[in-house]
């Protein structure tokens, strides 16, 4: 596949995509490399993974880190009550603890978080590491063996090698450094809030009934708003949610009025709501927006 065919096929599945993000994705892809993805939240990182896996045909495993994540919760557990049972069955004194351990360290007993099934899959999958700067250097640490050689070493068993490669993606949103050792390991996409033309293009793919003067209208209003000063700028897919109470409600043109009384779809704190609707009341704000 190439470059286009991989545009076309995101596009299919609802994701545009430029050039330099559907050629990333195929060097990942022939490379066998993780591919991170850093840019703002809410510029479309995580759809992209999702659009990545259905136009690939393949099963999406998401790992969603947060603050504490550890290894259990990313690439293995062994099923403490299950080993339990085990031994309680065996009795007292039936075998010596050596042919016990070895019996319960088996991957009957193993559970399999979304790393280890990533790899141990029969046919290769799309795994998708989201928000990789929400966790600590050291579940970095854990990530390094994986993404480099494709393997897990577990104590009890030894090393588990990939049954099949994933197609990795791994998003931040830049809220800390990670570390050189992951980046090095990785190729690189910064993928950034839409330009205009390509913000038009996901609104029509959505709404293909979307009256082209008011698509442009919301586009053009999106955009200030972004470079506005707030705590969290409108992501693409509350800017979807927005324009479609604007198609249900049959908005035909966007209005002081009609961008006011939506402020709490696009906005998630009360400090931005109130910025932006003082800017809204400003005349000459928002005049620019109907003329632009």
């Amino acid at each position: 596949m190439n470059a286009d065919e991989i545009k076309q096929g995101l596009r299919q599945h609802g994701y545009i995509a430029d050039d330099s993000t559907a050629m990333i994705l195929q060097y990942s892809l022939l490379l066998n490399k993780p591919l991170l993805i850093e840019g703002p939240a809410g510029g479309g990182k995580t759809e992209l993974a999702k659009a990545w896996c259905q136009y690939l045909n393949r099963e999406l495993i998401r790992l969603q880190c947060y603050e504490g994540i550890d290894e259990g919760k990313a690439l293995y557990e062994w099923d403490y009550q299950k080993q339990l049972l085990y031994i309680q069955t065996k009795g007292p004194g039936t075998n010596a603890w050596s042919d016990t351990s070895e019996n319960i360290y088996t991957n009957e007993f193993l559970l399999k978080r979304p790393l280890l099934k990533a790899i141990t899959g029969e046919t290769p999958s799309v795994l998708l590491i989201d928000e990789i700067d929400k966790s600590d250097e050291e579940f970095e640490s854990f990530l390094l063996e994986i993404l480099s050689d494709w393997q897990i070493s577990i104590p009890e068993i030894g090393t588990i090698s990939a049954v099949s490669i994933p197609s990795v993606l791994l998003t931040s949103n830049s809220t800390r450094n990670l570390s050189q050792a992951l980046r090095r390991r990785c190729l690189y996409l910064h993928l950034d809030y839409p330009n205009e033309q390509r913000e038009l293009e996901i609104l029509q793919i959505h709404f293909p009934n979307l009256k082209e003067s008011l698509g442009k209208q919301a586009v053009t209003f999106i955009r200030k708003l972004r470079l506005e000063k707030l705590k969290k700028h409108p992501s693409i897919s509350e800017v979807i949610d927005w324009v479609n109470i604007l198609e249900q409600l049959q908005i035909e043109e966007l209005t002081a009025e009609v961008a006011s009384s939506a402020l709490n779809i696009l906005f998630k704190y009360q400090d931005d709501c109130q910025h932006v609707l003082e800017k809204v009341n400003q005349k000459d704000w928002f005049d620019g927006i109907l003329h632009s």
